[in-house]
């Protein structure tokens, strides 16, 4: 039976951990070292800060920040206050940070530079319960305090005694935050999690891994705004690990450096790592290229086979250990989750001896419902449920969940909460999936993701765009039928392949837009389609497709922080180009 307790126990854990554990800001370069007493004192002292000015249990206090030590210092703090930690993406606009500061309700608000603070001060009038904004970085401006000035100087002693009296009032029910989902179908709606929540899903979902007994470090690049990143911390917080922070742009610098023994990502991460290897290969050429594509060959093979042999072990000295070397060399494992992980990127990494490990799970559900494990992986599969929790399918294929991980329910929104969670505690988590006869649990897709033809077939998309994305040629894929007489995709080109493709051809790159429009580059795109469509059934196959000029970016709003294609985004910015292939019709495309 996993305990009931509080993120408060995670900290005073963490803090007694020996070897001495830290926080370490690792951005752009740095390593500077915030060893545990020092983190302690910080929390308390900013809680001292953040009760004189009026913080309270119950109140919310968000903070928009890129991933810093100071993130989870304020976070501590906030929940050692009995008060609910409101976190927003640093990549939001004004309007949406103003939507979720106003719907919330947060009295104070934290942010971490100059950029984030502008989009604070132009909403600040539309937010009447916003009464103070916090600045970690610079000279706070008039009517704004700083991370620091708003802080109490407290000692060893005076800080310990201060949040042992604070945690001896916690109660393992008390809200810990409010995760705002980030509304890729409609309105986000905030997630309740508890400290039950979390330490439930942090206890049970480790438990089913080997963790070192302390002095390890782990890495945190994914935003700490998303729940799985903030989850995983309190995994390195319970089991005594120190944690370095970084963002994505520092990543392949920070891993080479900091060499970590843990770190979790999205898969797009991993396919982008593993698309850089195969890139570079590609412009080495030669005998370089050739050993690698024998390598990539075999770590494949080794993975299906279950096995190592002797060519494996050849091609490790040669290969597999310089891909090791570029996460560091230490990598005990790393966990991948937010979105389904392609088969051959899995395989790829396994076969090199990289163990990432997949996992599932949603922010209503804090976020874990079930992950693979050292001893028990399958690729394909988000692998078991974790301990304790409880997983069906439903008649129509959806998945359901039930336990001490799922939420309490949608803030301010009881229609909402009772759209998705019964009264017996089950939560719809809107996946198609099942459950294998040995237990592990495989997705398939979103149930609002799935395609429902003219002709009334169902085809799940995903599976079909992950396949696509196996090629190097293709960055991302997206896939349209629905109510349609037949499928047809958007395609993101990888476009440095592509164009090392059209120069050995002879062919101009210097307009983008003129090289996909022409005949060759077309017929190699169609290859790749044709590729596909020949493991596809019939209804499934993609009739007609379109390259895109540029690449999806969270920027121009494609792709959430965890960079999952905003599908519903991308068909009404691209209406007219899919409507067009509709328009032309269809002629039945010959099959090799």
């Amino acid at each position: 039976m996993v305990e009931r307790t509080t993120l408060l126990e995670f900290f005073d854990r963490w803090c007694a951990a020996q070897p001495t554990p830290a926080l370490i800001d690792a951005r752009g370069g740095a390593e500077i070292r915030l060893p545990a007493p020092e983190v302690a004192r910080r929390v308390a002292g900013l809680a001292q800060g953040l009760g004189n000015l009026g913080v309270g249990r119950g109140d919310r206090v968000a903070v928009m920040s890129w991933n810093r030590p100071e993130w989870h210092i304020v976070d501590f703090a906030v929940q050692h206050l009995g008060a609910v930690l409101v976190p927003l993406y640093p990549t939001l606009l004004a309007p949406q940070a103003a939507q979720i500061l106003h719907d919330s309700g947060a009295r104070v608000v934290v942010v971490d530079n100059d950029e984030q603070l502008a989009k604070v001060q132009v909403v600040r009038g539309d937010c009447p319960a916003l009464e103070r904004v916090l600045l970690i970085d610079g000279p706070p401006p008039t009517g704004v305090v700083s991370l620091t000035g708003a802080a109490t100087a407290v000692g060893d002693v005076e800080a310990r005694r201060y949040l042992a009296a604070r945690r001896a009032e916690a109660s393992p029910g008390d809200l810990a935050t409010i995760i705002y989902t980030s509304g890729t179908t409609g309105e986000p709606k905030g997630a309740m999690l508890t400290h039950d929540n979390f330490a439930f899903d942090a206890i049970s979902s480790s438990s089913v891994m080997p963790w070192p007994a302390g002095g390890e470090q782990a890495l945190a690049f994914l935003p700490l705004s998303h729940v799985l990143e903030r989850l995983v911390d309190y995994i390195y917080f319970y089991r005594g690990l120190s944690i370095a922070y970084c963002n994505v742009p520092d990543l392949a610098e920070a891993l080479r450096r900091i060499r970590p023994h843990l770190f979790t990502a999205v898969p797009r991460v991993y396919e982008k790592i593993h698309d850089r290897i195969q890139e570079e290969t590609a412009r080495a050429g030669g005998l370089k290229l050739a050993i690698f594509r024998a390598a990539a060959a075999e770590a494949h093979e080794s993975v299906r086979r279950g096995r190592r042999g002797m060519r494996w072990h050849l091609f490790d000295k040669l290969v597999y250990a310089k891909i090791r070397a570029a996460f560091g060399g230490r990598v005990r494992f790393s966990i991948s989750g937010g979105a389904p992980l392609p088969v051959f990127v899995g395989e790829f990494f396994h076969g090199a001896g990289v163990l990432v490990l997949e996992g599932y799970g949603l922010t209503e559900t804090s976020p874990v419902i079930s992950v693979n494990s050292v001893s028990r992986h399958r690729l394909g599969t988000v692998g078991p449920v974790i301990p304790e929790a409880e997983v069906r399918i439903a008649a129509d294929g959806e998945v359901l969940t039930r336990g001490r991980h799922v939420m309490t329910g949608y803030w301010n929104k009881p229609e909402a909460t009772a759209a998705v969670l019964d009264r017996d505690g089950w939560l719809a988590t809107g996946d198609i999936g099942e459950l294998t006869a040995d237990g592990m649990l495989r997705i398939t897709d979103r149930k609002k993701d799935l395609l429902v033809t003219a002709g009334g077939k169902n085809i799940a998309p995903q599976p079909i765009e992950n396949r696509l994305k196996e090629s190097p040629l293709v960055d991302n894929a997206v896939l349209f039928g629905d109510r349609k007489p037949f499928v047809t995709a958007l395609l993101v080109p990888a476009f440095e392949p592509l164009r090392a493709w059209a120069k050995s051809r002879g062919l101009d790159t210097g307009d983008i837009a003129a090289l996909l429009a022409h005949p060759d580059v077309l017929a190699l795109y169609r290859g790749v389609i044709e590729e596909v469509n020949g493991e596809l059934a019939r209804f499934e196959t993609i009739k007609k497709f379109r390259l895109l000029v540029a690449p999806f970016t969270m920027d121009s709003g494609e792709l959430t922080p965890t960079l999952k294609v905003k599908r519903r985004v991308i068909e009404q910015r691209y209406g007219a180009l899919l409507e067009g292939m509709y328009l032309e019709g269809h002629e039945p495309e010959p099959r090799g």
